[in-house]
């Protein structure tokens, strides 16, 4: 397929692979704010041995060249276990993705989703969906709002131009997600430690860090819960049992156990909130590169991230509870204990939630009553092909 001098190359190996990353470590080098992240990791993600999506998924990536130098590059993919989810929830029958979407300039971006909304079409796909890279449990929505400042651990960050480049192709939003952001050196509102203390009077409850020294039992839970929380929201698709394991193993470097709570209603695990510190902190100082000392400094901090800003990326109450007032007094026990430790033993003062869809009334009410506000805004687009 050409345009203007514009060639796409189908990747279909080991080395296209890298090259497919490298391309786009050097467009997000380019990017204010960027913070460059570990090779490794995401030599990881699109290696089909490797990550557990390509098990239920069918995945082409592509690269634009021009004048003989690689100009831009995009997934298109298709979940296999989105297909089967209702179309209210945003996926259904017929729904494609594109995902990993960076370009020189107009005419390339123009290129390039064309291409792949053409391996879409000829997988049968009617609708797309984009960018998410690559599961929607990874990097959903192009950042649209909040360029001004660096990402947190597992954010994503695009340069500005895109949203109109993919908006010139017909594009138009599904979704919106929200991130908060909150000052975290000081206790929350006296009508929030009202909640946390009568939570705490309750002998039915019990919130409790996670057990770091039986982590597979506890992730299994924690992913368990967090499967039935959010089988009816937009966007969802289940995990698997081997991205389950998978997920378990990789997050089990940042796991600090009093930053990550299950609480507990007449002994069974119920609720979960995660907190991740920002590994972004010390991937700045080194580059993204663990040689020739990176690895050092990265070790140390993982032991312990003093100062380091917290994401919390994830929590979820068993659909049994949603919509009762237990619910919120889960929510808010398990983000004040959080915030102690966070703000006490690891000395931060910042925080973040999300994402948060735009219309989860529940989450969006609990962002206002601990008085964070919305510091980044992704957007998910969506087209009918044909």
């Amino acid at each position: 397929m050409t345009d203007a001098q514009i060639s796409i190359e189908a990747i279909t190996d080991k080395d296209g692979r890298a090259r497919f990353v490298d391309l786009g470590r050097a467009f997000a080098a380019n990017v204010e704010n960027n913070v460059p992240q570990l090779r490794s990791e995401q030599l990881e993600l699109v290696d089909p041995k490797e990550n557990p999506f390509f098990f239920h998924a069918r995945v082409q990536l592509f690269i634009a060249h021009q004048h003989g130098k690689p100009v831009g590059r995009i997934s298109a993919h298709i979940d296999e276990l989105a297909l089967e989810m209702p179309v209210e929830q945003g996926f259904g029958p017929g729904a494609g993705m594109f995902g990993y979407f960076d370009a020189e300039d107009a005419d390339v971006a123009a290129v390039l989703i064309a291409t792949a909304e053409k391996w879409l079409c000829d997988q049968g796909m009617t609708r797309v969906l984009g960018p998410i890279s690559l599961s929607i449990w990874e990097e959903p929505g192009l950042l649209v709002k909040g360029h001004d400042h660096p990402p947190v651990i597992m954010m994503g960050h695009h340069p500005g131009q895109y949203a109109a480049w993919i908006e010139k192709a017909g594009y138009t939003c599904a979704k919106t997600l929200f991130t908060y952001e909150l000052d975290i050196s000081h206790d929350f509102s006296p009508l929030i430690q009202r909640i946390v203390k009568s939570g705490k009077r309750n002998e039915r409850i019990n919130v409790r860090p996670v057990r770091k020294s039986d982590w597979d039992t506890e992730a299994a839970s924690i992913l368990n819960i967090l499967n039935d929380a959010w089988s009816d929201n937009w966007g969802y698709v289940p995990l698997t049992p081997e991205e389950v394991a998978y997920t378990g193993v990789k997050l089990k470097p940042i796991i600090h156990e009093d930053l990550n709570m299950i609480a507990e209603v007449d002994g069974k695990p119920v609720a979960f909130m995660l907190t991740f510190p920002d590994i972004n902190d010390v991937l700045s100082r080194i580059d993204g590169k663990l040689f020739p000392f990176g690895w050092f400094h990265l070790l140390r901090w993982l032991r312990k991230p003093r100062g380091s800003d917290m994401r919390v990326p994830l929590m979820g109450v068993l659909k049994e509870y949603q919509n009762s007032r237990m619910a919120s007094q889960l929510a808010f026990m398990m983000i004040s204990a959080i915030r102690v430790s966070a703000a006490g033993k690891f000395q931060s003062m910042r925080g973040e939630l999300g994402w948060i869809l735009e219309d989860n009334q529940g989450m969006v009410a609990i962002a206002s009553a601990i008085e964070s506000k919305t510091n980044r805004e992704y957007t998910v687009y969506e087209k009918t092909l044909g």
